[in-house]
């Protein structure tokens, strides 16, 4: 790791800091009384609120949870919790059966049967990539091949594609033959497509075959056989197809993508953008989405708007550049007003009088989840208590708090890159890497500085649509030396969006400027509309405000960015997913 010396930086949004703050909810999720398993949901309205188990405890809550653990100590550094986070690896190697699979667990005080069920499989092996990935271990690759040995063989196979029969898999085997004869396939976004994402990354990682095939044949399942997207675009929103789930609709897109990426098959990124282009009518700009398309409409799940930031981010790679700005409001609004720091409207309890051990506990609410992710939001409010869908549920959950972290990352890890000897800063937030730091003083001021630690054959900036080009202003600064540019000059963009800086010297100083976009729309969401003001890419007020926990309207602006002492995150080696 390169030395991070503390200095004079924005008081603006720093990704690897909401991760430290992310760290600590994932830390106190733990439920002590119960073996450390983490509590799956939280009610933070009800007085005192409470914190419940969930049949999604097993695989999925500790493979979202032990993934989020390891990418937000790779952002941070921050080692706090480290003794919870090994139980929560304990655990979950626990729940892996002869077999290969992961299996939920009986817990005395619920109905839960001990099955595998396959959206948790996607957790898992998410969990265990991402372990195998920054520690090289070989008991966790050992893991991870008999793991997706075991999704490969549990498959049902035909000519050109495999799925699976049922959502539950028991070591007698599928529930019912019937359904294997009858092709009584449950949602295949939900329990096939979404699973190719960890899948694809496994094979890059150790060329296991078994990965591979798994992603060819569900992604030929999805994209030619399935019936979950429409020929529009649009999302099959009938019963069997989970009313059209955005979450496993779009996380499936994300896998496409990826997959589309590896293979460089044009035909399903097409399919793939035709998708992604009409989820993004059904979204607020600003990254609100719809949990499905009936009885969940009103919620959103921070886990649709990752996908829809994973999606967009792959989409960009590929060239549709337009969706580096589209992933970039989605970072600076909802995904982070979306995490819980204030917590002073929560009413909790200081002591375990009234815990139901095992299922709920009243105590210190608050604190415990500090730092999480919105399970079910409406647009203006962390809490969605709305009159349609299914009123209030709950309000965070574990998958979210997951997802959240790995939103964070998605975002920090693709803020700088490099690809062919070329560094593009694609979002314009701050944070440091090896080759360079960013400075970002938006959304206060147009202004971005650039500290270059290593000489670079060439550096490209994204410069948001709304800046224009005319009156971008460049200085560069080596020495005494200082040089100014417009970006009304020939030959200064490329990509339709990036300023080319051409080659930078180490030490040089880069600073741009440009004027800030104040403006305003109507966003629109399941039929309700909302007065949103943007200063740049981000938004300052929204109208009409939340009741419960409100959204956006405290967010201060100045003329001048605000300073702070603090530090940027440089590693000499990231990874990447």
């Amino acid at each position: 790791m390169i030395s991070e010396e503390t200095k004079q930086i924005p008081d603006t949004l720093l990704l690897e800091e909401r991760a430290g703050h992310v760290l600590s909810a994932i830390i106190g999720m733990a439920d002590e009384d119960a073996g450390y398993i983490p509590f799956f949901a939280a009610n933070l309205m009800e007085k005192p609120a409470f914190l419940t188990h969930g049949d999604w405890d097993y695989g999925s809550s500790h493979g979202r949870l032990v993934d989020a653990l390891i990418l937000a100590r790779h952002m941070t550094g921050d080692e706090r919790g480290r003794d919870i986070e090994e139980r929560y690896r304990a655990n979950f190697l626990s729940f892996f059966k002869e077999d290969g699979l992961s299996y939920r667990q009986i817990n005395p005080k619920a109905p839960w049967e001990t099955n595998a069920n396959l959206i948790d499989q996607r957790a898992v092996i998410l969990a265990l990539t991402s372990w195998f990935m920054s520690t090289g271990d070989r008991k966790i690759k050992h893991v991870a091949d008999k793991h997706v040995a075991a999704l490969k063989r549990i498959a049902i196979k035909e000519k050109d594609v495999w799925y699976y029969p049922a959502s539950e898999y028991t070591v007698n085997g599928w529930p019912s033959t019937n359904a294997v004869q009858l092709r009584l396939a449950p949602d295949p976004a939900a329990f096939c497509g979404r699973l190719v994402m960890p899948l694809l990354k496994y094979y890059e990682l150790t060329g296991n075959m078994d990965a591979f095939e798994l992603c060819q044949f569900f992604s030929a399942l999805i994209v030619h056989r399935s019936g979950v997207f429409n020929p529009d675009g649009s999302f099959n929103d009938s019963l069997a197809y989970r009313s059209g789930h955005f979450h496993t609709r779009i996380g499936t897109l994300d896998a496409l993508a990826r997959f589309a990426l590896h293979t460089q098959d044009a035909s399903i990124i097409h399919f793939v953008k035709k998708s992604y282009d009409w989820a993004l009518t059904r979204c607020t700009t600003f990254g609100w989405t719809p949990g499905d398309m009936h009885e969940q409409a009103f919620e959103h799940e921070t886990c649709s708007l990752v996908d829809l930031i994973s999606t967009g981010i792959t989409l960009a790679r590929v060239g549709y550049v337009e969706y580096w700005g589209v992933v970039e409001r989605f970072l600076r609004n909802h995904l982070t007003e979306s995490q819980l720091l204030n917590l002073d409207w929560v009413v909790g309890a200081d002591n375990k009088a009234n815990d139901d051990v095992g299922m709920k506990s009243y105590f210190n609410v608050a604190e415990r989840t500090r730092g999480a992710f919105a399970g079910y939001s409406a647009p203006n409010d962390f809490c969605c208590n709305v009159s349609g869908g299914r009123g209030h549920t709950s309000d965070l959950q574990t998958c979210c708090i997951g997802s959240g972290t790995r939103g964070l990352f998605m975002g920090w890890s693709n803020t700088i890159t490099e690809h062919n000897g070329t560094i593009s800063v694609n979002f314009l937030l701050s944070r440091g890497s090896r080759w360079l730091d960013v400075s970002s003083h938006l959304p206060h001021e147009g202004r971005v500085e650039l500290e270059i630690h290593r000489s670079l054959p060439r550096l490209l900036v994204r410069i948001p649509d709304w800046a224009g080009y005319a009156k971008v202003e460049i200085y560069r600064e080596l020495g005494d030396s200082v040089r100014t540019h417009s970006g009304s000059e020939p030959s200064m963009w490329v990509n339709q969006r990036f300023l080319a800086m051409g080659q930078v010297q180490a030490g040089e100083k880069i600073t741009l400027t440009f004027p800030l976009s104040e403006r305003q729309t109507i966003e629109k969401a399941v039929g309700q509309e909302f007065i949103t003001r943007w200063r740049g890419d981000d938004v300052i007020h929204l109208s009409p405000a939340g009741t419960h926990h409100p959204f956006y309207n405290n967010r201060k602006i100045f003329e001048k960015a605000p300073l702070r002492t603090g530090q940027y995150r440089r590693l000499q080696e990231e990874f990447y997913w």
